[in-house]
């Protein structure tokens, strides 16, 4: 075989190895592929630019773009409101209900994030009872269309570089029902595993609050009974951190020395009444932002925190922002605040400057839960068209009546105009890491093409014509893109199967959309690691979930997603 063969598997392989070990930068490792394949020549120059501005990719980035402006209105915030009932299983149905038909046309981490708060301060059911369930309608919603997730734009971008065509807006629509229904009923029967985590224990009890005992504090020689420290309004102290001693629980009676490290979990927002002892000073505090608003957000898995502890990373000069409280994995996190190494999901309570919603980085690295800069808000006749604008632009191209990236190219153009959406905050919050996946696994599929891979699987799979053959292969397909799905990230499974999928279905001479739709629902069936997928990982930390919460209640909804799937397809999408 060519050197050009050998040369692109290779970098295939190693590409798919990187992702598992690097699974908090796809972005990172497919962007190096892009490279080595255009600088050793296996893609030409016009591929590479081909690749980047692919119609189905150009779609799926004006699609993201033009949903921030409705992510800005109060559409979202109003169906939130009508969710919460004193009945659990009403309230559950609600949820489930509202999240899918939502997932459905908008991004599915938008809706999750909106819900996210009230669902946790709801007076009625304990959050944990409903968090999990909000990320997996989220995730069975996006199945229902096109546009409901980012991983049926990519396979369509790919299926357009492929074929010229693209996949129609309701391609999915009749195994979305089907997985949306049968999925659900397990869920509901599933829901019974979820842990019952007390609400006010939920929304605080994982923070931890880091202060620290100055020199010259009135505080120092006397107990904590005597300093008041046990009287605080809805804060606790719990631990102690004494040159690199640990003391908990702490004893009312345990003297306080300078250079004290005092742990508090507790009701954030009382964070205040710790800056009033004197000599006591607040990680944030020392910054000098402890007055501002807090805001609540989740650090994402491309992070440039990840890894870093908040020293190191320059947190302040990065984000004009302060941290004031730290929560992970529904545990304590112990120690000083400034030195803790932060993780993907970890969510933070941030006291923020002047500066920080005009920074361009925020939304790379975080997840915005709440406090929302007041500027990031649009309300009259600008939320009108935002909202009426992306349903009747989403509508018309469903039905045929006009081309969808023309379409949403039209309404990114009036929401600029009318300042509901600005540059800044278009290059701020540009799709950087999609833009670079997509492009990189249409690059791929060129390079394997180029090299003649495509036309080697295709010899070599040709040899097997039983249609139990072309099942069996169908099914082994559906396997190795959930396996990449839970190890990696949705998008990046997609990504990667989409040629190998395309090749092999074009050697047993069948019809492609059957396996191109089998890696397009493969890909979205993230329900038993909380990493797969972006949702599972937002509630992941907020209801104080355990991986073995996922594996419970997650396993039987994946297994009959599998089941639906795997027997629906040929039926749906016959060979």
């Amino acid at each position: 075989m060519p050197i050009e063969i050998y040369t692109t598997v290779f970098i295939f392989i190693i590409t798919i190895a990187g992702l598992i070990r690097f699974q908090r930068k796809p972005a990172a490792v497919l962007g190096s592929a892009l490279l080595a394949l255009t600088m050793l020549g296996l893609v030409s120059k016009e591929q590479l630019l081909t690749s980047m501005v692919n119609p189905g990719l150009v779609t799926l980035i004006l699609l993201i773009l033009c949903s921030f402006a409705l992510e800005k209105t109060r559409f979202l915030r109003i169906i939130a409101a009508k969710v919460m009932v004193n009945s659990y299983q009403s309230t559950w149905l609600r949820l489930f209900g509202i999240t899918a038909l939502c997932s459905a046309f908008l991004n599915n981490t938008a809706v999750v994030a909106t819900l996210i708060s009230p669902i946790r301060n709801n007076p009625h059911h304990s959050a944990s009872k409903l968090l999990l369930p909000l990320s997996y309608a989220a995730i069975l919603g996006g199945t229902l269309t096109l546009i409901g997730t980012s991983t049926n734009l990519i396979v369509n971008s790919l299926f357009i570089d492929a074929t010229g065509s693209s996949l129609s807006f309701f391609s999915f629509t009749l195994l979305g029902i089907a997985l949306v229904i049968g999925c659900g009923i397990t869920l509901a029967f599933s829901s019974r595993w979820l842990p019952d985590i007390d609400s006010n224990e939920l929304a605080y009890k994982g923070y931890f609050i880091d202060a620290k005992v100055k020199a010259g504090s009135e505080l120092i020689g006397r107990s904590v009974e005597v300093n008041g420290l046990r009287h605080l309004e809805s804060l606790f102290l719990v631990e102690v951190v004494r040159k690199g001693r640990l003391i908990t629980p702490v004893s009312p009676s345990e003297i306080l020395q300078e250079g004290d490290r005092l742990v508090f979990s507790g009701d954030i927002t009382k964070v205040m009444q710790i800056s009033q002892f004197s000599g006591l000073e607040l990680f944030a505090d020392k910054n000098g932002l402890l007055g501002t608003n807090l805001t609540e957000v989740v650090v994402k898995e491309e992070s440039v925190l990840v890894g870093k502890n908040l020293k190191s990373s320059g947190f302040r000069a990065l984000f004009d922002a302060a941290v004031v409280a730290i929560s992970r994995d529904g545990s304590q996190v112990s120690g000083k605040l400034g030195e803790v190494s932060i993780k993907a999901g970890d969510f933070l309570v941030l006291a923020i400057g002047d500066d920080f919603s005009t920074r361009r980085n925020l939304t790379k690295n975080f997840i915005l839960l709440s406090g929302v800069a007041p500027e990031t808000r649009i309300s009259g006749m600008r939320a009108w068209l935002a909202t009426l604008g992306f349903i009747t632009v989403v509508s018309l191209s469903a039905l045929g009546f006009i081309d969808m990236l023309l379409g949403l190219l039209a309404l990114l153009g009036a929401l600029i105009f009318t300042g509901s959406l600005n540059t800044n905050e278009i290059i701020r919050r540009f799709p950087v890491d999609i833009w670079v996946v997509v492009t990189s696994a249409i690059l791929m599929s060129q390079a394997l093409v180029n090299a003649g891979v495509d036309s080697t699987i295709a010899q070599w799979v040709s040899g097997f014509t039983s249609m139990g053959h072309v099942y069996i292969a169908l099914v082994c397909i559906y396997i190795l893109t959930w396996l990449l799905t839970e190890l990696v990230t949705n998008n990046a499974a997609a990504a990667l199967m989409f040629p190998i999928a395309y090749s092999i279905a074009l050697g047993f001479g069948v019809d492609i959309m059957p396996f191109v739709m089998t890696v397009a629902f493969a890909a979205s069936g993230s329900f038993i690691s909380p990493y797969g997928y972006q949702t599972n990982l937002m509630v992941f930390n907020a209801g104080q979930y355990r991986l073995t919460d996922f594996i419970k209640v997650g396993a039987p909804v994946s297994i009959v997603y599998a089941v639906i799937v795997i027997i629906g397809i040929p039926l749906l999408f016959p060979f």
